[in-house]
């Protein structure tokens, strides 16, 4: 059993693990309306630390009542009133992302329509120069048939010449043999 209770304790260090890490996870907001005061503490008795200017982008650290714990983009932490801090980024900053985003784009889409215009210039090069191998080897298969061809005929005229050549030796050989014997008979 005590195998089991480690698991156990594993798994639940595990899972605790996971939530803490789950709850601690910081979320984006915008500052909106005026210059907001950035507080020490959560309420208007503490003390000014700083000012976070309508469109900054900060971390969420920490909600409590009415005040929301905040970091900075420059790193500093502070609390600022709840109601002063939107999801969402305002316009003017949407715009300039936007606007910064479709300058990306066409950069990227210059770019891509440069690589097409190489790649079908490489493509055209490539298949100009496998059109003329293509030709080049059927020329040579051509050619080679034609030398094969020509070869056997080589071999046959050979092969006749021979044939002749024992036939008529053999000819003369069975005239001379002949000459000397009488293949009659005697009596």
């Amino acid at each position: 059993m005590p195998k089991a209770a480690l698991w156990a304790g594993l798994l639940i260090a595990i899972g605790v693990g996971i939530v803490a890490t789950g709850a601690r996870a910081e979320e984006a907001a915008w500052a909106q309306g005026a210059p907001l005061n950035l507080r020490r503490g959560a309420g208007v008795g503490f003390k000014i630390i700083g000012t976070v200017k309508p469109g900054d982008r900060v971390q969420i650290l920490q909600r409590g009542k009415g005040w929301t714990q905040v970091r900075t983009e420059n790193g500093r932490s502070g609390w600022i009133a709840a109601g002063y801090l939107a999801a969402v980024a305002p316009p003017t900053t949407r715009l300039g992302q936007l606007e910064e985003r479709a300058g990306t784009l066409e950069r990227e889409l210059d770019s891509a329509t440069r690589e097409v215009t190489r790649l079908r210039s490489s493509y055209e090069e490539v298949s100009g120069r496998d059109t003329a191998q293509r030709d080049e080897l059927d020329r040579l298969t051509q050619e080679n048939a034609k030398l094969r061809a020509g070869s056997r005929w080589a071999e046959l005229i050979s092969g006749a010449l021979i044939l002749s050549t024992g036939m008529v030796l053999g000819a003369i050989w069975r005239g001379m043999a002949s000459r000397g014997k009488s293949s009659r008979l005697r009596l």
